[in-house]
């Protein structure tokens, strides 16, 4: 008989995550992400990041060299995306391409759009 997993009542093992995207140009996706989600941008050397008011953060590491994954193709595999939430698909849509997104060619919904950010991340715009 094999024990079963141990379990602490109440008590996250860790707070606050943080998601980190390797990028070349940390600076570049900070402005982008921060202006889409209107969070402010604090950019260092080799980093960057955005950050909510209330707390959440994504962080912008600059790796060389960095290749984009190639989505929906598996050659270079996406290792994460971003969804994010908007009231209108056509006004989001239009909003991000003046930031410099790109509309990728396989559009699989209905409910939601699928871009690359500046530095080529998949990432989609959704309604629900």
């Amino acid at each position: 008989m094999s024990a079963a997993p141990r379990s602490v009542a109440c008590m996250a093992i860790a707070r606050f995550p943080g998601i980190i995207i390797d990028c070349p140009d940390p600076a570049v996706l900070a402005t982008f992400y921060g202006a889409l989600l209107d969070w402010k941008v604090e950019v260092s050397p080799d980093w960057a990041e955005v950050r909510a008011e209330y707390g959440d953060r994504i962080s912008f590491q600059q790796v060389e060299p960095c290749t984009p994954p190639i989505w929906p193709d598996q050659d270079v595999p996406q290792q994460m995306h971003l969804d994010v939430i908007v009231d209108d698909l056509d006004t989001a849509e239009a909003a991000v391409l003046g930031l410099g997104a790109t509309k990728h060619d396989n559009q699989p919904g209905t409910s939601f759009r699928v871009f690359l950010d500046p530095a080529g991340h998949p990432f989609c715009l959704c309604v629900d």
